[in-house]
């Protein structure tokens, strides 16, 4: 029988790349060096994630699944699958 399932909302964090060299050490510092600079192509990332290699380009998100892994995602799937959380301050504290 075929069945229908949603995804259960999930957290994660991402930065997005700007392409430029700023933006990858940013990336690589966070990522803990599992995003690395390909130093013959500028503005390329690439991200050892759970299924090999993977590529990242100017505007990708990069992010950090729920397992401490990272991998690309194409901006068009990004904002349609994940929107920014605001959290608000506890007014208590």
């Amino acid at each position: 029988m075929i069945k229908t399932y949603v995804t259960n909302p999930v957290k994660i964090t991402a930065i997005e790349f700007d392409g430029s060299y700023k933006s990858a050490r940013e990336i690589n510092r966070w990522s803990g060096a599992k995003v690395e600079i390909n130093p013959d192509i500028e503005g390329l990332l690439e991200i050892h994630t759970l299924e090999g290699t993977m590529q990242a380009t100017k505007g990708d998100f990069i992010i950090k699944g729920l397992r401490g892994e990272f991998y690309p995602c194409k901006p068009d799937v990004f904002h349609k699958k994940y929107r920014e959380l605001i959290e608000i301050p506890d007014a208590s504290l």
